[in-house]
Parts: C-alpha cells; sequence; structure tokens
C-alpha cells in the first residue's frame, strides 16, 4: 500500500503533528534524509511510478499527461498478478492526465459519485444557491443527477474540513474487507487536505493557532499562492504564521485518516502481512524564501519529504539517514514483492532500499523544475503586468544535494550554492565564496542529466471543465 500525503513537508511531521506517522516510524522504517526529484505534484508522481526524472518521463508544467512510453509501478504489479486498486484525490493523479496505467480501477476520491464532472469544487464555503444557479451550464455537463449527488454530498455530508480524505479511508477500508481475490493486491492512496486551501477542522486548527489568535481570523486569510507570488495581495508574518498553523492542523487531520486505515488493514487480517509506504510527494512553502505555495524553485522545503516503510524487511524501528529519493520506490517495492520487472528496473535510476539488498548508498540526490506551472502566459492574462521577479521564474531549475552542499543551477545562468551544516535554511549563497565546490556540483549534473532532454509534448491535454475549476482552487491558475 504506497499512501502518498500530499504537500506534507519532513519539517512538520512528528509526534505532535502526526503521531500515527510517528509510530508507524517507531515500528517500521524511517528514512530521515527522503527528497522529491520534484517540487509538485505531477512530476513528482510520475516519478515514483516510473523511477525516473522529470526530463524522462516529461510529466511537468510544459506538458501535464504522463504519455504512455515507460513502464508504471502498477503495470508492473497487475502484470505480476496483483490486483490494482488506487484512490486519488488530487486532480491531477487521475485517468484524464494518464496515471490510470495499470490500474483494475483509480477513483476521484472527493467525489460520492464517480463522475467527469467535479461540482463539489464549485460550490465549497459559498451559497449553494447562487453558486449552483452561476454553474447551471456545468450542472449539465455530463450526468446532472450524478453532478447533484456530489454537490449534495460536498455541501452537506462531507466532514469540515475534509476534501475526500473520510470517504477515501472508508472506501478503501470496506473494499480490504469484503474483497473474496485470492492476487494479493497493490494499493495507492493520495490524500490532499494538506494542499492549499488549507482548512481544517475548527478542532484540529485550535490545537496549533496561537492563543490569542482565532480559527475565523486564520481562515479568513486569503489562499492565492499564485496572485501572491505575482503581487496581487501581500501576506505578513502573522499571516504566514496563522496559516503554517493552519497547515500543520491540516496534517494532523490527515494522520487520523491514516490512524483508521491502519485499523481497517488490521480488521481485515492483512495488516501484518502488508508493506505500506508512507510519504509525502514534495514539501510547501508557507512563507519561506518570501513564497507561498510549491512553485518555482528547488529549496529543501519543496524536496525534504517524509518517508516511512512499514512491513516485511521494513518492521523493527530502524532510523536511516542516507540520501533517498522517492523515484526508489519503484525498485524498493519490486524488490520488497520479490517481483522482477526488467522492463520498469531496467528504466529506473532508483535503487532498492531494502535492506538486505546490497545496494549502495547514494552519494547525492537530485530535483528538476522543468517548467513554471501555471505558465508565465497564463500569469499574464491573469493578472496582466507581473512583477520583475515573476520573469525569473520562467526557467528550467536543476538541484544536486549531497550532505555538505546543496547546488541549484538554471538554464539561463541561475546558480546558488548552500553548505548545509551551517546554513540548513538555503538562505546564503556561496557560489562565488567557492567556485571550485559550484564548478564540482555543475559538472555532477551535467553527468546525471546528460543525454537526457526535455521530454517533448505530444498535443495538449483536454479538461473539462470541472478539472480546470478544481485546479484553480488548489492554485493552479
Amino acid at each position: 500500500m504506497l499512501v502518498v500525503l500530499d504537500t506534507a513537508r519532513a519539517v512538520d511531521v512528528g509526534e505532535r503533528v502526526t503521531p500515527t506517522l510517528a509510530r508507524l516510524a517507531d515500528e517500521g522504517t524511517a528514512f530521515e534524509r527522503a527528497f522529491a526529484a520534484a517540487p509538485w505534484t505531477v512530476p513528482s508522481h510520475a516519478s515514483m511510478f516510473t523511477g525516473t526524472y522529470p526530463s524522462e518521463h516529461g510529466a511537468h508544467g510544459d506538458h501535464t499527461y504522463l504519455d504512455g512510453d515507460l513502464r508504471t509501478l502498477p503495470e508492473a504489479f497487475a502484470d505480476a498478478g496483483y490486483e490494482t486498486m488506487g484512490v486519488s484525490n488530487n486532480t491531477w493523479i487521475t485517468e484524464e492526465f494518464g496515471y490510470d496505467r495499470g490500474f483494475d480501477e483509480l477513483r476521484r476520491g472527493w467525489q460520492y459519485v464517480q463522475s467527469d464532472t467535479d461540482m463539489g469544487a464549485v460550490v465549497r464555503g459559498e451559497c449553494l444557491e447562487e453558486k449552483l444557479a452561476a454553474a447551471r451550464d456545468r450542472l449539465f455537463e455530463g450526468n446532472p443527477l450524478v453532478n447533484a449527488a456530489n454537490v449534495l454530498y460536498s455541501e452537506f455530508l462531507q466532514p469540515a474540513g475534509d476534501d475526500g480524505a473520510a470517504r477515501t479511508t472508508d472506501w478503501i477500508g470496506n473494499w480490504v474487507a469484503d474483497r473474496d481475490d485470492d492476487r494479493p493486491f497493490f494499493c495507492f492512496c493520495n490524500y490532499i487536505e494538506p494542499h492549499v486551501v488549507y482548512d481544517p477542522p475548527r478542532e484540529h486548527a485550535e490545537r496549533f493557532l496561537p492563543p490569542e489568535a482565532s480559527y475565523d481570523e486564520a481562515t479568513a486569510i486569503r489562499q492565492d499562492p499564485r496572485a501572491y507570488d505575482c503581487g496581487d495581495y501581500d501576506l505578513d508574518d502573522r499571516d504566514f504564521e496563522l496559516l503554517g498553523a493552519l497547515y500543520r492542523a491540516s496534517l494532523a487531520y490527515v494522520d487520523e485518516r491514516l490512524d483508521r486505515l491502519r485499523r481497517a488493514l488490521e480488521d481485515a487480517g492483512v495488516w501484518e502481512e502488508t508493506i505500506v509506504v508512507v510519504c509525502g510527494d514534495h514539501g510547501e512553502h508557507v512563507g519561506e524564501h518570501g513564497f507561498f505555495g510549491h512553485q518555482y524553485n528547488l529549496y529543501d522545503t519543496l524536496l525534504h519529504v517524509p518517508l516511512v516503510i512499514h512491513g516485511g524487511p521494513f518492521t523493527g524501528g530502524d532510523r536511516r539517514s542516507e540520501l533517498v529519493q522517492l523515484l526508489d520506490l519503484p525498485d524498493t517495492l519490486l524488490d520488497a514483492a520479490r517481483i522482477a520487472d526488467d522492463e520498469l528496473t531496467g528504466q529506473s535510476r532508483g535503487r532498492s532500499l531494502h535492506p538486505g539488498g546490497g545496494t549502495e548508498p547514494r552519494e547525492a540526490v537530485f530535483a528538476e523544475y522543468a517548467a513554471p506551472q501555471p505558465s508565465i502566459e497564463r500569469l499574464e492574462a491573469r493578472f496582466g503586468d507581473l512583477p520583475d521577479r515573476v520573469y525569473d521564474y520562467d526557467r528550467r531549475l536543476r538541484a544536486v544535494r549531497t550532505t555538505e552542499y546543496k547546488y541549484v543551477a538554471g538554464d539561463d545562468g541561475f546558480e546558488r550554492l548552500h553548505h548545509l551544516p551551517t546554513d540548513p535554511g538555503e538562505l546564503t549563497n556561496v557560489a562565488a565564496d567557492r567556485p571550485a565546490v559550484a564548478a564540482d556540483l555543475a559538472r555532477r549534473l551535467d553527468r546525471r542529466f546528460e543525454g537526457l532532454e526535455r521530454a517533448e509534448a505530444d498535443g495538449e491535454v483536454a479538461m473539462t471543465e470541472g478539472t480546470k475549476q478544481r485546479l484553480a482552487d488548489l492554485g493552479y491558475r
């Protein structure tokens, strides 16, 4: 079972915020230096599914679709005789964007009834009657009865602060309990509550808000990362303090769903024979480095993610400090399941993390930001004239990180070098002071990505209006 806590960054997980994950780490194996290959959902999931970098799999800001040229982890399990099921609460990770290959079924967890149209996002937080009137045309996109059922569920039955996690957990629990299939299973789950908009239940938020702050004050703060980046509005230190509290409360809420998922597996009698992987797909900026959200850069705030594996050879409370990547998961899970899939392992840039695998630890980890999402053209269409700094973000970035240094280079000549033992927050650029180190790491980047040109986009991805609206609600506009 592969569980992705969307937008979970390593710095905020722990006993206080995510006690279920902490317990899994104490009983299983915690990878304390795990890094994503990209700072946002589409390329990061594609790397987890294929074991390749964004340059190879081609799913990024210029082309948000995972093409069929590469083998995926679900395909490998399906061909090995596994039942393959998935529930995604992130709109990007659906059949619409090519992520269903290999799944017997890939459900949209935020929907009460499966539909190509997402009406719930249209009315969330607004007057139902007014929003339904404004969205009349979209209501009849597809099956109007199905769309209306999803609206009613999201407005009146879905728990406050929940964006599909409760229903997803219940569905997986029922599926595991009721399945009469003799085959083993591979199950993928994406929980999205820590993603913008941070709107945790009141009781969770009040655990993390400062004593003098109210839930209403915190939830009234505008959460529109691209508008903030483009100077459309300002946020001060107080705003980010409260937003950070809401973010941690959202993590705490989804951690409770993780506990219920564990109990469902225990009740079904399969917990002891299931390898469970829990990770973030990328991190988040909540004011750090002047950013809000997870675009435009490759700071560790976006790349350093939690990774815990429990079950089988990963049981015992081990804490491993070597550098690892999320794209190591395909090799690791195939190794743990004793599945030989030459096509997947042959294309993969990953290394098995199996404790008995004898794999040499990495000397460095790598990441890419292939193109901004949304594009600069879309930002201009929305906001008009943009601040000069936004135009600087229209570039490809690549990063290499060792235990001592982090080096980031752009295709426009941009470079940053950080000495991590003395500058863990990546605040001081020492590239000019240590040119030999920068040059050596630049050569290492070139060697890693030599011959890996940016994959070409083969046509545009057609999105339904419901998908466009939900992505807008998640800050992708």
